[in-house]
């Protein structure tokens, strides 16, 4: 499975609400962090449950990596949709990747657009590194080189090796671009590499 965004940016992000809340969850996260997955389902299952979206987002990344919980993907894309719904862009993400692979949910490349280009627009470069991907393979979506190099582009502004490299190939051969631009592709090839 692609990698998921990294917890840390998503609480930071996304702490919102009253101070018990805040603190539980931030409790929730430490646990998880430190490896003590009982805790960290403590304190998050609760706030999942009254439908808070960062603990919801939290127990489906512990159901995505078995962590504290048996592995299961259904359950992941449950607690992924809840969040989703409420707008949290990194379960956006989850939820697209889960569609795009069919883990835990039937595969549909469409429905993957659709969770992946809502986080893209606020500027999640995971999200927009895989809309990219969908535009440049034709996947969900009309094959389309411009609107992928667009999405690269963005991604591998924020520092996404991935979209970096996919910028490079693109540079090099000419893909969603004028001309062939062997500079440009040496340039993001060598960010990728560093």
């Amino acid at each position: 499975m692609r990698k998921l965004l990294v917890l840390p940016v998503l609480l930071l992000s996304l702490l919102v609400g009253n101070t018990a809340f805040t603190a539980d969850l931030q409790k929730g996260y430490d646990a998880f962090k430190s490896g003590d997955y009982a805790t960290a389902l403590k304190e998050c299952k609760p706030l999942a449950e009254q439908g808070h979206a960062s603990a919801q987002y939290m127990m489906g990344l512990m159901y995505l990596r078995g962590q504290g919980v048996p592995q299961d993907d259904k359950t992941t894309v449950k607690w992924f949709k809840l969040a989703a719904d409420q707008g949290n862009v990194f379960a956006q993400v989850g939820l697209g990747e889960m569609y795009l692979e069919g883990k835990g949910i039937t595969q549909n490349d469409k429905t993957a657009v659709k969770w992946f280009t809502l986080p893209a627009e606020q500027g999640i470069a995971e999200a927009q590194y895989n809309l990219g991907e969908m535009y440049r393979k034709g996947q969900g979506v009309s094959q389309n080189y411009e609107a992928a190099m667009k999405w690269f582009t963005l991604a591998a502004e924020q520092g996404n090796v991935n979209a970096q490299f996919k910028l490079g190939l693109m540079y090099e051969s000419g893909t969603g671009t004028d001309h062939q631009d062997h500079i440009r592709a040496y340039m993001w090839w060598s960010l990728a590499a560093s």
